[in-house]
């Protein structure tokens, strides 16, 4: 039998864990620590989050701040704020990581998937070729990168997008800035993550 060697798994099982809360997406932004909350950018009416249990690298969700659990509940402005997150996040993520698509949409009711009442909606990059048979055969993705070291990543690049446009503004303007830049954290997550249930 071959043996795998992954010695930084210990530096990963003793690492601080994801902050454990009934209302994830309604505390997670009154933490104050986006690097720990893994924030990736924050708007005036919603914000994007990586997701912790990613169906791919890079996975993130669009969220509104206020908490309701369907689109109709969002008001007019709400709309058209999480819209823009959502252009901005399919923006970032192209310039970090050059996916050769997208999966983006919602998951409305338990029966469509949903797990977090809380409206998000999923921005997934998808490569050709990301399915392999290990998610099939052992309920396993293969994430190349932790998250902590994806988020300083995507952070790096938000700074750089004020050349190219952001949410809620044209192609010249500067992008919103974040309310807090925290120092990325040690990159200590897994780069192995087991599928428990549905993606949040």
């Amino acid at each position: 039998m071959e043996q795998l060697h992954p010695y930084w798994r210990m530096e990963y099982i003793a690492a601080p864990r994801y902050p454990e809360t009934d209302r994830p997406f309604s505390e997670l932004p009154a933490l104050g620590d986006d690097a720990r909350a893994l924030i990736v950018y924050r708007g005036r009416l919603s914000y994007l989050l990586m997701n912790r249990y990613p169906y791919n690298p890079g996975h993130l969700l669009a969220i509104p701040y206020r908490e309701v659990t369907d689109i109709e509940e969002l008001s007019v402005e709400e709309r058209g704020d999480l819209g823009e997150t959502l252009v901005y996040a399919k923006r970032l993520l192209t310039a970090a990581l050059r996916p050769d698509g997208f999966n983006i949409g919602y998951n409305l009711g338990s029966a469509a998937g949903g797990s977090i009442a809380h409206l998000h909606a999923h921005i997934v990059p998808r490569w050709q070729g990301d399915s392999n048979f290990m998610p099939v055969l052992g309920g396993t993705r293969i994430l190349p990168q932790s998250l902590e070291a994806l988020w300083a990543r995507l952070r790096e690049v938000a700074s750089t997008l004020g050349q190219t446009g952001s949410p809620g503004s044209g192609s010249s303007s500067s992008a919103p800035a974040a309310r807090q830049q925290p120092s990325p954290p040690a990159q200590t997550a897994s780069a192995v993550e087991k599928q428990t249930g549905p993606s949040t």
